[in-house]
């Protein structure tokens, strides 16, 4: 099986599993206890705090551990909040944030706060500007990743802490993806990361929180971690994270130069080989191992099973993929495909062969999934990449700004409702060619992704999205009516 989901979490380093190891005898015994074997965990807790500070760019006293990086995020962002309660009670976030950051903006908004979202591009990144503009004098806290966790796009974090800065608004840095891999910005009031992302063992994350910077604990006092993360400390592995983020620290420059030219080559080789294929994230400012791509006309959940089945352990940000059904906040955001998505991340040591044997495996497994949908589908010729737009956290179309309802002798009225995406956009693919050019399909669908998927199908396919009308005006009880004109 080669592993290239190392972006959910990473094998645990040999480093750390040494240090566990040798932690778990010499440093099980409460580090709060002045007896030998107390003093002797004590001394190994002080060291590893040490160590993390160092490579973190934070001092020592500005760390704490805590039991995952999520709970640092939401720690974090809920002690920053009350920490600064009187400039406000106001909190801004981009809109591609990990969904631990989400979860705590809705609780912080359930409680009677206010929450400002700041959209991204195409690729993924927010612009530094666009952030500065959401902030306002009632603002306490400003939180944004370093690098987004479904495509790697690396955000703009000095740019971004310096228009904090210049008005005395706090930010809180994820550096969950980037920690261990790429160094530190500059800039932040506090920072959040966890160890099973970079090789060390789950249950330890990272909040540090820079001296001067206003926090207050949302939760009961605890003598331990400076008040900031009650209960008991994990004495080995939070050794075992120290050591193996020093160990992955060292190897980064090699390894990311290695792994980036690995990932150059999928992202450039993949639309080559598997027709109607959208690579998404920002091709230049990006993290060197991840790359995310999107497949027209494929469930998500179907391909990544065919790829596990081929030996591939793979991630994805498709609706069909999730619990939940709806599609992933960050493509969304993105205004991309949301459907057929594949993360690959490849581990420290990924070889090229790996890499090649997985190029040489997708096309079929692609086509065999396409296969009972009788498109015909054909490589395009290599075309410019488009310019990146500005895309709002909710790409659908302004209401008010509804197209003219298509007269009924010129239009298409295509019945998708009650079905999944991506049925809803390989109806409108096999059927389009049923209309002269210049001609209008109706969509009905009820499904949230063909909001997003729909217009993303007509920028691949050059065909013209009109916008959204009510599905009553087709004769539908419910769901939405997705215009298309053809124009080929």
């Amino acid at each position: 099986m080669s592993y290239f989901d190392v972006a959910s979490t990473a094998p645990l380093h040999p480093v750390a599993r040494q240090a566990l190891n040798a932690a778990i005898d010499e440093g099980w015994a409460d580090p709060a206890r002045l007896y030998r074997s107390g003093r002797q965990a004590r001394m190994l807790l002080d060291a590893a705090r040490e160590g993390v500070a160092a490579d973190l760019g934070a001092r020592a006293d500005e760390i704490s551990f805590t039991a995952s990086g999520t709970q640092a995020v939401q720690l974090g962002i809920l002690g920053a909040l009350r920490g600064n309660r009187r400039r406000g009670a106001h909190l801004v976030h981009s809109a591609v944030e990990h969904s631990s950051v989400l979860h705590t903006a809705e609780l912080h908004e359930a409680q009677g706060g206010e929450v400002g979202v700041v959209p991204v591009d195409r690729h993924g990144r927010v612009k530094a500007t666009q952030f500065a503009a959401r902030l306002t004098d009632a603002t306490a806290l400003a939180v944004l990743q370093s690098a987004n966790h479904e495509v790697g796009t690396v955000q703009p974090v000095e740019e971004v802490a310096d228009l904090c800065g210049n008005v005395g608004i706090p930010l809180l840095v994820d550096a969950a993806q980037s920690a261990g891999r790429l160094p530190v910005p500059h800039g932040w009031s506090l920072l959040t990361a966890s160890a099973h992302k970079w090789g060390g063992p789950a249950g330890v994350g990272v909040l540090a929180v820079r001296k001067g910077v206003r926090y207050a604990s949302p939760l009961p006092s605890d003598e331990r971690e400076r008040g900031r993360v009650p209960g008991y400390v994990n004495v080995p592995a939070i050794v075992a994270a120290a050591a193996s983020l020093r160990a992955v620290r060292a190897e980064a420059e090699q390894e990311n130069a290695r792994l980036h030219a690995l990932v150059e080559r999928i992202r450039t080789r993949v639309p080559a080989l598997v027709p109607e294929v959208e690579v998404v994230g920002d091709p230049v400012r990006r993290l060197p191992h991840v790359v995310t791509f999107s497949c027209l006309y494929v469930d998500g959940e179907v391909l990544l099973g065919e790829l596990d089945k081929a030996g591939f352990a793979v991630s994805s940000g498709s609706s069909c993929t999730s619990s939940t059904l709806t599609p992933s906040h960050v493509l969304a955001a993105m205004g991309v495909l949301t459907e057929g998505n594949v993360r690959v991340s490849l581990p420290y040591g990924t070889a090229e062969e790996d890499v090649e044997r997985f190029l040489a495996a997708l096309p079929g497994l692609v086509a065999a999934v396409r296969a009972p949908l009788g498109l015909d589908l054909r490589l395009p010729a290599a075309e410019p990449e488009p310019e990146p737009v500005v895309r709002t956290a909710d790409p659908s179309a302004d209401p008010s700004a509804e197209p003219e309802p298509a007269g009924e002798a010129e239009a298409l009225v295509l019945d998708a409702l009650g079905k999944r995406c991506p049925l809803p956009v390989i109806d409108l693919a096999r059927r389009i060619g049923e209309v002269p050019p210049g001609g209008t399909v109706v969509v009905l669908a009820d499904d949230e992704a063909a909001r997003l998927d729909i217009p993303a199908w007509c920028d691949m396919r050059a065909q013209e999205y009109l916008g959204e009308a009510p599905a009553a005006r087709y004769g539908a009880d419910r769901g939405t009516a997705y215009l298309v004109r053809r124009t080929d």
